[in-house]
């Protein structure tokens, strides 16, 4: 079995993969990639079978040594990548780029520009032991392979049982890398608890900036915003299922962007529910970006 031996890890790398759906009842969330359409595509990349695990890197900041001749992809954001040869020799190579490593090579991913979460997949998918189904680590219930440290060394699977890869990918809307000149936007589907606010929530929630603040993490992107959305419905609210992309209103008013690793159930009301590439997208956003709101429904 092939491996890869972990010589760096910066702000935090874990395994994840299209999570564990379906334990709702068991009080667990599905977990897996936080930005799924990068994991998928650098999946792809290599050739991967799409429920493969890879690594999520906070902030890019990995190093990875491998053991034999090893194919990789690096997507998400858009961090600089670089193979430090045996040789001595240095190449440098680019986001959303298939790379080719050999016995002894380290891939080097660096810190992006923009983005928060860089993607690593290599062929044959990381293949640490599954917790329920899925090697994804859930931070909120603690469970699942734990998170990458420095000296892990990490078994790969069998590439044999991988697809045909592509030398790179074109960057087009859906799956381009974060390089945003301005403010992100999200899209909104409204409800299901929208009518539990005055009827100003549309323009509060799509006509000002909101910002990232320091306390978001795979759980949620929490947010600030100048105008706070106002409840109509003073009562509480008796605690119900939430999904994925739910904009959560605590009673400050400042909308929760529930990520990957969300709690199942929730007491306070949803304004509304991203669309499933905005989940993506909001997954990339860093402590201080600006961004948007865009209501389609």
């Amino acid at each position: 079995m092939s491996t890869l031996t972990v010589e760096h890890v910066g702000y935090g790398v874990t395994v994840q993969d299209r999570g564990r759906p379906g334990l709702s009842d068991m009080g667990l969330g599905a977990a897996g990639a936080a930005d799924r359409g990068a994991a998928a595509l650098a999946n792809r990349l290599v050739g991967n079978r799409p429920h493969a695990a890879v690594l999520e890197a906070l902030l890019g900041s990995v190093a990875l040594r491998s053991d034999a001749h090893v194919v990789a992809s690096v997507t998400g954001a858009a961090c600089p990548v670089e193979v430090a040869r045996t040789d001595g020799s240095v190449r440098g190579a680019a986001a959303y780029e298939v790379v080719s490593l050999g016995p002894g090579d380290v891939l080097r991913v660096g810190m992006p520009a923009t983005g928060l979460r860089a993607v690593v997949a290599v062929r044959g998918g990381v293949a640490v032991d599954p917790v329920l189904g899925s090697r994804s680590w859930d931070s909120l219930a603690g469970l699942g392979p734990a998170p990458v440290r420095t000296g892990d060394v990490l078994p790969l699977g069998d590439p044999r049982a991988s697809g045909p890869d592509a030398d790179a990918w074109p960057c087009v809307d859906a799956v381009a890398p974060p390089l945003w000149s301005g403010p992100v936007v999200l899209d909104v589907t409204p409800g299901p608890r929208d009518d539990w606010f005055t009827p100003a929530w549309r323009a509060t929630l799509t006509e000002q900036d909101h910002h990232v603040t320091a306390d978001s993490d795979r759980v949620g992107v929490r947010t600030s915003a100048t105008v706070p959305l106002v409840r109509a419905v003073a009562r509480e609210l008796p605690s119900e299922g939430v999904e994925t992309g739910s904009l959560q209103v605590p009673p400050e008013g400042h909308p929760v962007l529930f990520l990957a690793d969300h709690p199942v159930t929730g007491g306070y009301p949803v304004v509304g529910v991203l669309t499933p590439s905005s989940v993506d997208r909001a997954a990339q956003l860093r402590p201080g970006d600006t961004f948007r709101f865009r209501i389609i429904g």
